[in-house]
């Protein structure tokens, strides 16, 4: 018997949403539970995110009027899932995905809401169009959080407004449209951040939690309850196995190194290794750039590192989250571009200036697509966000909000943004073939005056359409560019974090090279590969199988049905 410092029976490595969910399902089932992270702030990238979990045949859509069918989930999934994922991984996630949710709503604060958010690929079978797969977090207040809050990661620049106030996905319509009400709306929202006194004057924490916040702070508060501790600072060094099982880990805290038991298992949910330029360079050359990853800065890979030590198999590791991102120096992570390609107004060129992709189809179809022009053709790191005056005025372009005027914005900003009198002159100051961007314009124009975009179908799929502007007649994503000054934002292929890791079962078992269960030893979210192979099926196919097979790995482990 090894000589523990801390005894627990579940550890889990990594506090995003999956991690936490894990611990607490643990602790539920009577485990002595212990989360243990390496950085200085917990909720990992689930913290920063939107936090929409896709959730096929939910109580929460069933009450909303949608009738799902697992198998038609089921074979939707399978069809865009790599061919090395196993059924029945798909099938474990599908069947237990709406417990979970059921789970989790009924022993936390957290509270989601059934959403019409188009799968990503709708029109492939078993697809749904109108959406209410993707589920979205309820606000909560995080003043019961105490101190803990301070510690709680920022949500992304890209799901905040301002880079610290915190929305919820719906005010992003109020005011992205400025539908009624938007100005007061904002006003009341700004007066309730400056004027939580005293903590404002401590913390620029907006208490408060929306989306990824409100996931982490809901679970953060559930842990509390029961009493279940959360170690900062924390790295796990190694796993420790002894006659074959896996009994704990060699961790480094505060400076020193330390040995933590878990006599029943350890769960591995410390991400992927987005931020790790070394791993990135081995695996996944299709997206080489780890400052371009929205991931978090712990995401370096220690846990699938941990588990190879010990002869655990990986799948897919070339395979990433991908996503185009704006990047803005000095910045230490990519900022995801979500809504702003589906408005009318834009369209995306490379650096000749001609249009090569579907601007409005979703994050992982355009990153998967400028990755593979960059790698084709070396001429999509940087494409370019082509937008005139009108959408200037209206719409955000990633870090260039509407009303702001150009000199106001922040020097780094200034920095990449490029601005011309005419196309010629845009041109000039973005590289691009003068000729190539006048003609890519005059064709786009040409079709997007009635609404059509013969090249690239941009504007025709659900998705597509979820982000335009209703406004916008005949085709939401649509309108020509015709009004000077002309902007460019330069915009690059990304990711929101790599996917690929280590090889699990249907209970979240990491396999060995033999494809045999390693006892005692766990792997969910990034740091597990994807049931979702290299595709993207819809909104939340990130977060919702991470608590998903956190909520399996823990009752797996306790026995128990918590």
């Amino acid at each position: 018997m090894s000589n523990w410092d801390e005894q627990v029976d579940v550890l889990v490595v990594g506090s995003g949403a999956g991690g936490m969910l894990a611990a607490l399902t643990a602790a539920s089932g009577g485990a002595k539970a212990l989360v243990i992270e390496k950085e200085k702030l917990w909720g990992g990238t689930s913290a920063t995110s939107g936090a929409g979990i896709w959730i096929p045949g939910s109580d929460v859509a069933r009450a909303a009027g949608f009738e799902d069918n697992l198998d038609d989930a089921f074979t939707y999934v399978r069809g865009l899932s790599a061919a090395n994922v196993p059924d029945e991984n798909i099938r474990a996630y599908v069947e237990n995905a709406a417990p979970m949710l059921r789970w989790l709503m009924g022993n936390t604060t957290i509270q989601y809401m059934a959403f019409p958010y188009p799968d990503y690929h709708a029109e492939n079978p078993g697809g749904s169009p109108t959406g209410f797969r993707t589920h979205m977090p309820l606000p909560l207040d995080g003043k019961p959080l105490g101190k803990d809050v301070e510690t709680l990661r920022f949500a992304s620049p890209a799901a905040s407004l301002f880079g610290y106030l915190n929305w919820h996905f719906d005010e992003t319509y109020l005011l992205l449209y400025k539908q009624k009400g938007w100005f007061p709306h904002l006003i009341k929202s700004l007066a309730r951040y400056w004027l939580d006194l005293p903590f404002r004057l401590k913390s620029r924490k907006d208490r408060r939690l929306t989306l990824g916040n409100a996931l982490a702070g809901g679970l953060r508060l559930a842990l509390n309850a029961r009493g279940v501790p959360l170690w900062l600072e924390t790295a796990l060094v190694e796993l420790v196995r002894e006659n074959g099982r896996i009994t704990g880990v060699v961790a480094r805290r505060q400076g020193k190194t330390i040995r933590i038991g878990a006599s029943k298992g350890v769960i591995l949910a410390a991400g992927g290794f987005d931020k790790n330029q070394a791993m990135r360079d081995s695996h996944a050359p299709l997206y080489p750039t780890a400052l371009y990853s929205g991931g978090t800065s712990g995401n370096t890979g220690d846990a699938i590192r941990a588990g190879q030590a010990l002869g655990a198999g990986t799948m897919n590791m070339q395979s990433a989250w991908a996503a185009p991102v704006f990047y803005i120096p000095g910045e230490d992570r990519g900022r995801l571009c979500t809504i702003e390609r589906a408005l009318p107004g834009c369209i995306m060129v490379n650096q000749q200036g001609e249009r090569y992709l579907n601007e409005a189809a979703s994050y992982h179809v355009t990153g998967q697509k400028m990755a593979a022009r960059q790698r084709e053709h070396g001429d999509a790191s940087p494409s370019w966000m082509v937008f005139d005056a009108a959408y200037r005025r209206k719409f955000p372009m990633g870090p260039v909000y509407p009303g702001w005027p150009d000199a106001l914005l922040g020097p780094r900003v200034r920095s990449i943004l490029k601005k011309g009198r005419t196309i010629a002159e845009l041109a000039g100051k973005i590289g691009a073939d003068p000729a190539k961007l006048a003609a890519t314009l005059q064709r786009f124009n040409i079709h997007a005056v009635n609404g059509e975009d013969p090249d690239y179908h941009r504007g025709e799929a659900a998705y597509d359409k979820m982000y335009g502007d209703p406004a916008q007649v005949p085709n939401p994503c649509l309108r020509p560019l015709t009004e000077a000054p002309f902007y460019a934002l330069p915009i690059y292929p990304g990711d929101i974090g790599t996917n690929g890791g280590l090889t699990t079962n249907a209970k979240a078992q990491v396999l060995d090279g033999g494809g045999q269960p390693i006892a005692g030893l766990y792997a969910i979210g990034n740091s597990a590969a994807s049931a979702m192979g290299e595709s993207y099926p819809g909104a939340g196919v990130t977060i919702g199988p991470a608590l998903t097979f956190g909520y399996i790995a823990a009752r797996e482990l306790t026995g128990t049905n918590a």
